[in-house]
């Protein structure tokens, strides 16, 4: 979308314009709801209701939008990422995973492999139960570092690329996936209940 159609979209939605609503939804709708997919995994009924709500809480905070606060993609967005971190916080309260000595190893053996001293995660990845906590520790994240981590490991774009879309450098870019590494390592363990050592070192 161009600076000139957002400002005009933003415009009509602190005048309570309909037609600068249904842009919006036309506009964002379908990214909304694959980002939320993306960040619960495959539970098709709390996306949908996720992606519900946060149209309604954008409906109902529409007229104090703020442009240079950000894009409307980043305000929803936004309000999506702290629909799904209460989501996991209340599943959490509800039934926190308790993996065990065999869940914790594979715990640790998942973050070998992001920490690229393992070359297969192995059964990691194919645990519900894990993915599960990946995604309620992505949610504790601060919104960089999430974005950075999904895109590397998740959607598998090369640090070449992630470096031109941030115009920014290769290195740059793995050292900033280092620390995000460690800011995650520390959510997933807590997410987890486990207990994790061999921290990787950021330069």
């Amino acid at each position: 979308m161009d600076e000139h159609r957002e400002r005009e979209i933003a415009l009509g939605l602190r005048e309570g314009k309909p037609e600068a609503w249904h842009a919006l939804y036309d506009e964002f709708a379908a990214p909304l709801w694959q980002s939320v997919a993306r960040q619960l995994g495959p539970h098709r009924a709390e996306v949908a209701d996720i992606v519900q709500e946060t149209l309604m809480a954008a409906a109902r905070a529409a007229r104090q939008f703020d442009l240079c606060r950000g894009s409307l993609w980043m305000w929803l967005s936004g309000i999506a990422r702290n629909n799904v971190a209460l989501y996991f916080r209340k599943r959490k309260r509800r039934d926190r995973l308790k993996p065990g000595e065999d869940g914790c190893a594979m715990v640790s053996q998942l973050l070998s492999w992001l920490e690229n001293r393992q070359a297969d995660p192995g059964a990691a990845l194919e645990s519900a139960e894990l993915a599960e906590s990946v995604r309620a520790a992505l949610t504790e994240l601060p919104r960089d570092y999430e974005t950075l981590l999904v895109a590397k490991y998740i959607e598998e774009i090369a640090v070449e690329q992630l470096a031109a879309a941030e115009n920014s450098t290769p290195a740059a870019i793995r050292s900033k996936l280092a620390r995000a590494r460690q800011a995650f390592r520390a959510s997933f363990a807590k997410t987890a209940g486990c207990s994790l050592e061999n921290e990787e070192h950021v330069p």
